[in-house]
């Protein structure tokens, strides 16, 4: 009868212990979310199209991800935008996106571009200093390289 007891009190208590452990998240899903966040990316490419501005330039499209507050900033190369954001592996939703509404002379329609490639990101990869953020058909959207080597 105790052998029995032992048994079953043994597999549960392995059965807890297992649950706990798959609570945590992957390596790999740790490591791009730090890759993602908490550096500031400067936009390289919307689509296929180069974006030809020197990086010094205060019109190149930009963005940061914020860890401790999951916001969302940056530049779409004319105003200021921010918003909230979910990230997973390889998951991305923006939401609650805004932006500042100023004029912008000669920025070639490029603030545009940037905002609707933003409104269809579902999903990142991030390679080094390259992030590239894609729609839900892995397509690219935006690609940014870091403006700050990794830490």
């Amino acid at each position: 009868m105790l052998k029995p007891l032992f048994l079953a009190a043994a597999l549960a208590s392995a059965a807890a212990l297992t649950g706990c452990q798959s609570m945590q998240a992957p390596p790999q899903m740790t490591e791009n979310l730090q890759q993602l966040q908490n550096r500031s990316w400067i936009a390289t490419h919307i689509g296929n199209t180069e974006i030809k501005a020197s990086p010094a330039a205060r019109s190149v499209p930009s963005i940061q991800f914020d860890e401790a507050s999951k916001r969302v900033s940056g530049s779409d190369g004319c105003n200021r935008i921010m918003g909230a954001y979910t990230a997973g592996h390889d998951t991305l939703q923006l939401s609650q996106m805004a932006s500042t509404r100023m004029a912008c002379m000669n920025s070639g329609g490029i603030e545009q571009q940037y905002n609707e490639a933003l409104a269809k990101v579902t999903h990142y990869q991030v390679f080094g200093k390259t992030l590239k953020l894609l729609d839900r058909h892995g397509n690219l959207l935006i690609q940014f390289e870091s403006a700050v080597q990794p830490r």
